[in-house]
């Protein structure tokens, strides 16, 4: 009896894992298929919302209402300015949300959503253009839209074929092509992404040099012509492995760091001057660049390196060593 079970367990195993890797066929190919679509209409949304003064005003009911949402914020997080509406809360009064100088993107896979047939009439009241994402091209949304995106999938991923699956899917990834298609446009930099990220582990990987960085006392230098037992002194009180050498004019002239120590050990090291020892030219960083770009310099440093200073033209400004990117949580 125990085999058996064992045996219908097994089935029953295949037979779930094979029906979730057809679900994952089924939508893969509706989120292909629309390549084929994208033409001229998509072309005229992107104009309408990459040209509008106001807001991109995003709404649909139920599974498309989530969409929805998802849409809008992908939106707003990659410099385009939007936010979602609920239909049924739009005759109640959120219609005053909407300006003529906004655009309205209006989801539903039937294009006779209720809810959104109800307020259309007073969008376009308010001088809104509306573009529709439906799966219906003679739909009332559809046809009554001032631009049409065609979201159809040839099936949805549910076996009873009623679920919302491969259309919704379809329709969140319209909705990314536009939203990156719109940031290209604005050339939507990824210093202006950081600035909407601040928050969480895609937050600490946004932060820049500047934001942990050591300054002022803290770095350690000495200038040209310095003794090196002064060097080594400022390299250990300081706690970096390093010193900064600097000329007259206070410009970078070279580093030593505990490597070159080792590489120059000789008895009379202490009374030799910096410029003997020194590196000259090293490599630095500027204090715009975003830490996670300081850690792939650090991992990509011939020979290694654990610490690089921060400079503006050939001044140090700052120091940042391999554990203040850590401790910012970039790894």
């Amino acid at each position: 009896m125990t085999d058996l079970l064992q045996a219908h367990a097994v089935a029953d195993a295949e037979r779930y894992l094979e029906l979730a890797r057809g679900v994952l066929d089924i939508e893969a190919d509706a989120v292909r298929a629309l390549k084929a679509r994208l033409g001229e209409a998509f072309l005229r949304a992107h104009r309408l919302m990459l040209g509008t003064r106001g807001r991109v005003v995003v709404t649909g009911m139920g599974k498309s209402g989530h969409i929805a949402r998802k849409i809008a914020s992908t939106l707003a997080s990659t410099g385009t300015p939007a936010f979602f509406m609920h239909p049924g809360e739009a005759s109640h009064g959120d219609l005053g949300m909407i300006t003529e100088e906004d655009v309205v993107v209006a989801i539903s896979y039937s294009g006779e959503s209720d809810e959104i047939l109800k307020v259309l009439p007073l969008i376009k009241r308010r001088g809104a253009p509306v573009i529709a994402i439906t799966g219906r091209p003679r739909s009332t949304l559809a046809v009554e839209a001032d631009v049409h995106l065609d979201a159809a999938v040839e099936k949805e991923a549910c076996p009873l074929n009623l679920a919302p699956t491969a259309s919704t899917t379809a329709t969140l990834a319209l909705g990314d092509a536009l939203a990156i298609a719109l940031l290209e446009g604005r050339g939507f930099t990824s210093v202006e992404f950081a600035h909407f990220h601040p928050g969480g582990k895609l937050g600490a990987m946004l932060k820049f040099v500047r934001d942990i960085m050591h300054t002022g006392t803290a770095i350690p230098t000495r200038p040209l012509g310095a003794r090196m037992s002064d060097a080594v002194v400022e390299m250990s009180s300081k706690g970096f492995g390093c010193v900064c050498i600097v000329d007259r004019n206070g410009d970078i002239a070279g580093i030593i760091t505990d490597g070159d120590l080792r590489r120059h050990m000789r008895p009379d090291l202490l009374t030799a001057t910096v410029d003997e020892v020194m590196t000259r030219n090293p490599r630095t960083i500027a204090p715009g660049m975003l830490a996670t770009e300081v850690l792939d310099t650090i991992n990509s440093s011939k020979p290694a390196v654990t610490v690089l200073i921060v400079a503006e033209g050939r001044k140090p400004v700052g120091i940042v060593h391999v554990h203040d990117v850590l401790r910012a949580g970039v790894a």
